[in-house]
């Protein structure tokens, strides 16, 4: 088994979660300050864990450059997604729609895993997008709420 593996199951149950105390939170607070209260509590967990690392002597953090402008680029992104979650589920939005966002989400990840990272094309994963798609698109059906 790949040493990732863990990692990816672990953040997809975190993720998943997330999604749902979102959906949770949204009829009680509303998008701007919920989205601050979720990525400040982001920001002091991710503190903790730098605190943890430097207090067993297992800092191993380095930054570069465009290091540090990704991972802004990365925040603006996570942040106005956030708010963006927020506003799907104030105005009506379906849990069961997350899977669909998220899939096209995928959609983009693929294509540009191909496109500028040159992992390769294969048919399941064309497929994958073709079908991510696709579901974006029978998520605006009227049949669904």
């Amino acid at each position: 088994m790949n040493k990732w593996f863990w990692y990816a199951i672990g953040a997809a149950i975190l993720y998943g979660l997330h999604q749902i105390f979102t959906k949770l939170a949204s009829s009680g607070i509303s998008d701007g300050l919920g989205g601050f209260v979720v990525e400040g509590t982001a920001a002091l967990t991710i503190v903790l864990y730098l605190a943890g690392l430097y207090v067993r002597g297992n800092w191993n953090q380095k930054a570069s450059v465009p290091g540090i402008w990704y991972s802004v680029a990365t925040g603006v992104c996570v942040g106005a997604g956030t708010m963006l979650f927020f506003l799907l589920f104030q105005k009506g939005g379906l849990l069961s729609a997350v899977p669909m966002v998220l899939a096209g989400g995928a959609a983009i990840r693929a294509v540009a895993g191909i496109i500028f990272f040159k992992e390769p094309a294969t048919w399941p994963r064309l497929l994958g997008v073709v079908l991510a798609l696709a579901g974006l698109f029978l998520l605006r059906s009227p049949a669904v709420k």
